[in-house]
């Protein structure tokens, strides 16, 4: 049995090492799929249901989406359909903390590399560190985008003419979908 002293730590080379190096291979994957769906396009399409009337809906509606920075860039009044576009702008902690999770990773892969091959200059594989910062500026790349809310209303036909309900069918990001069943109280269609 061989031992190594490395950064001042005496390490036995076994078979530890190397399942040690294939696990942190394969959390570096892990973080590279998560990296990357930080930028995934998560649109969703929900149908929901409001007691309100159309016209009044649309214009509730239309009054949400732009107080969100959105913009009216199709209107079909006939078929009761919208489309919204705005911009959404990529967040700053999402940056760092991408950059930060890579460090760190990149960080546990230069250790593991440094047991494995102690013969090399242990100090070169902390330069993996300096390309950290990538998954920052690729999440800040990528996530900056030009978002559309699809939405068509509709009336629900019922027997009881006294209880109008409208049907709305939205496409949007997921989280812009949560924000608006928090304002805006809605019953989810079954």
């Amino acid at each position: 049995m061989k031992n190594l002293f490395i950064f001042g730590i005496e390490a036995v080379n076994t078979p530890i090492v190397s399942s040690t190096f294939l696990l942190t291979l394969l959390l570096m994957s892990g973080l590279f799929f998560f990296i990357r769906a930080s930028v995934k396009n998560r649109t969703k399409k929900v149908k929901l249901i409001s007691t309100d009337s159309q016209d009044i809906l649309l214009t509730r509606l239309q009054e949400y989406f732009e107080s969100r920075s959105y913009h009216i860039v199709k209107l079909d009044r006939d078929k009761k359909q919208i489309t919204f576009e705005g911009f959404v702008r990529p967040s700053w902690f999402l940056a760092i903390f991408l950059s930060c999770l890579a460090a760190i990773g990149l960080s546990c892969f230069a250790l593991v590399l440094s047991f494995l091959y102690p013969q090399d200059n242990n100090l070169y594989f902390l330069l993996l560190n300096a390309i950290a910062p990538i998954a920052g500026y690729f999440y800040w790349q990528k996530a900056g985008r030009t978002e559309t809310v699809d939405l068509k209303v509709e009336a629900l036909s019922s027997s009881d003419e006294t209880n109008d309900r409208t049907l709305m069918t939205i496409a949007a990001h997921r989280d812009e979908l949560i924000q608006l069943q928090q304002n805006i109280s809605f019953k989810l269609s079954e």
